[in-house]
């Protein structure tokens, strides 16, 4: 197939880079394949040229709604029929693009993984034929991975479930166990993954050895050395980015910061004003950079220690994307350590909370069904590691993901019940009919009952949903769908719930330790004495990088010893005992040890977010303490 052609008149280019070419002739011959490219460095021309000439839908799968908005835009002003569909939405603007793909007329559509498991658009989606399945970010589909999302999980057989011929997995973050998971789970041999090079001979990196209490002045000198500069700073809690952006402006550099908790409509301004130069400094969490394809950043500050080798390689990757000079920073020392580890041990489920899981599951015969937010707050468990968890049943063939529904749907009718009714003639007109009498009105709302609809008129639920979606489609109600429920069938009755808690609890046990040891490969990369830009690309599976790149502080002679900032641990146990008292007195379960430590580490969990044991005295004392020595004072105490 010649795409030469497509390429010139499309895209304005006259040719590929090497990896690019190879990927996209490998798709175009109708191959899986994955690309393993650094960032910026063109990898979604990968999927966007092979859409333009298979013959049906481009499904692609983003994380981020900021990464489908920059690749929609980027799509539409060169002439290419593309669209997302992503909760800002209206109604009638998803209706339009829904009919789009059904007319054939959009060649590609970018969702979230999660809109796969929504009842109304899987029923859709089933009826279009799709040539190709894109997965952006493609390295969270790994366990082994720095960004596992479950959800991602399901794709192979997603993929399989919606006859999808052949996938394109994308990323820049793959170490070589991640690029082995992700070819076993698509089925994609080893001669259809391609790696280019990760070494980038513009970046220069820097890792500064630099005390907590010198940290700003520091961060100031270094931007001071480019004024005027685009530039990112890193931090790690969105406190942070507030005060380090206000003490900068207090010092004349315009700065802002930039954090999820800012609203929806504040960050995409700053977004703007930086992608348009009206700014030149973000302070931001890792919620700052998906999807920013802003190619002159001249510097990427950290201010904190990055969460692993992975994302410190994307934050850098964004900077001097035009091939041009730029610098990467460290701002390094030790004092942040805590903060990185006590997020991850805030995601390990206690053995209790999985026996309680393990016990609702069992409580049903044949079917399990379940809304996570509920089950969440009930077994203290934090939403993704939930997932995950439900995950791990499923590999163990103890469940099996059936579907999810809305538990409850409600509409309200923009024209009256009568003339809807008569749209429709002979059997069709009595469905419709039964769908009404079963939908009791409040004040404006109809809810429908479907019970009382297979009761009495033997109303299939799923043809109830479809009708429903025809109706708004047609804009003769606006409907409303909520509680996500998920039903499983239970595959397998064990004889110990108790040993097969324990066996899923020391799977999320290993996972920790597999979080620790990254952010401590992480450290230990940091003091590295050999070339840093070497010592990357290796982690990423690039072996032909320069072994000294004469850009980096290692190659400098200037390698870094972090500083150790550690405050010793002086606990009054009368004290922490009261605390911890408190703690269980608002609780109707006792509680585990592992409960307490986390509440005293600051670190929030479902149960204390519900009995808002932030504003208790002893929620956060020990946050800047290493949670395993708090986990074992109250071990000492509780003993």
């Amino acid at each position: 197939m010649n795409y030469q052609q497509t390429l010139k008149e499309v895209f304005g280019f006259d040719s590929l880079r090497g990896g690019q070419q190879h990927v996209i002739e490998k798709v175009l011959d109708g191959h899986s394949s994955a690309a393993i490219f650094p960032t910026g460095s063109g990898k979604s021309l990968c999927y966007q040229l092979p859409a333009l000439l298979l013959p049906n839908l481009t499904l692609v799968i983003s994380p981020l709604l900021a990464l489908m908005k920059d690749q929609i835009t980027f799509l539409k002003s060169k002439g290419i029929a593309a669209a997302s569909i992503d909760s800002t939405q209206t109604r009638e603007e998803t209706q339009a693009i829904l009919q789009g793909v059904r007319n054939g007329e959009i060649k590609i559509l970018m969702i979230s993984v999660e809109r796969l498991k929504n009842e109304r658009f899987r029923q859709f989606i089933a009826q279009i034929n799709i040539s190709l399945l894109v997965v952006d970010e493609a390295h969270c589909i790994s366990e082994w991975g720095h960004n596992f999302r479950p959800d991602y999980l399901k794709l192979p057989q997603d993929c399989e479930e919606l006859n999808i011929p052949q996938v394109l997995l994308l990323t820049a973050t793959a170490t070589p166990a991640v690029i082995e998971d992700m070819g076993k789970k698509f089925n994609i041999t080893k001669e259809n993954v391609v790696i280019t090079g990760f070494y980038r001979s513009n970046l220069d990196i820097s890792i500064i050895p630099v005390e907590e209490e010198q940290k700003r002045s520091a961060l100031f000198a270094t931007l001071k050395q480019k004024p005027d500069q685009a530039s990112i700073i890193y931090v790690t809690l969105q406190q942070t980015a507030e005060n380090v952006a206000q003490w900068l402006q207090s010092n004349g550099i315009e700065a802002k910061a930039y954090h999820a908790g800012l609203k929806h409509d504040i960050r995409e301004s700053i977004q703007h004003q930086f992608m348009n130069g009206d700014i030149n400094c973000i302070v931001a969490t890792i919620a700052f950079g998906m999807g920013v394809d802003k190619s002159d950043i001249r510097q990427v500050i950290h201010f904190d220690l990055p969460k692993s080798i992975e994302n410190y390689s994307q934050e850098i990757g964004r900077a001097g994307r035009d091939g041009k000079l730029s610098f990467c920073t460290v701002l390094a020392n030790t004092s942040g350590l805590n903060v990185l580890e006590n997020f991850v041990y805030g995601d390990t489920p206690d053995r209790e909370a999985i026996q309680y899981v393990l016990d609702d599951i069992y409580k049903s015969s044949e079917t399990w069904e379940t809304q996570l937010l509920r089950l969440s707050k009930d077994s203290n468990v934090r939403q993704l590691p939930l997932k995950t968890l439900l995950v791990y049943l499923e590999l163990k063939h103890i469940i099996q993901a059936k579907y999810s529904y809305y538990a409850d749907y409600r509409f309200k009718t923009l024209i009256s019940i009568n003339d809807i009714i008569a749209k429709f003639q002979t059997e069709r007109q009595q469905f419709v009919s039964t769908i009404f009498q079963c939908s009791p009105k409040a004040k404006t709302w109809h809810t429908v009952d479907f019970d009382a609809l297979w009761m009495g008129y033997r109303g299939e639920r799923k043809r109830v949903v479809a009708a429903l979606d025809y109706f708004h489609e047609q804009g003769w109600i606006e409907l409303e769908s909520k509680q996500v429920t998920e039903v499983y069938q239970i595959l397998n009755k064990v004889e110990s719930t108790h040993v097969l808690a324990q066996e899923q609890h020391q799977l999320f046990k290993n996972k920790e330790q597999n979080e620790i040891n990254r952010i401590h490969a992480m450290l230990d990369f940091f003091e590295t004495k050999t070339c840093l830009s070497h010592e990357l690309a290796r982690y990423f599976a690039d072996f032909n990088a320069p072994e000294k790149c004469g850009h980096c502080s290692a190659c400098r002679s200037e390698a870094a010893v972090l500083p150790r900032g550690y405050t010793h641990f002086i606990a009054d146990d009368e004290q922490v005992k009261w605390w911890c008292q408190e703690l269980q007195n608002n609780s109707k379960e006792p509680l585990a040890n592992a409960v307490f430590a986390r509440f005293l580490c600051g670190i929030p969990t479902p149960l204390t977010t519900k009995i808002k044991a932030n504003k208790m005295a002893g929620f956060a004392k020990f946050e800047s303490q290493p949670y395993f020595e708090v986990l074992e004072l109250v071990g000492k105490l509780n003993g």
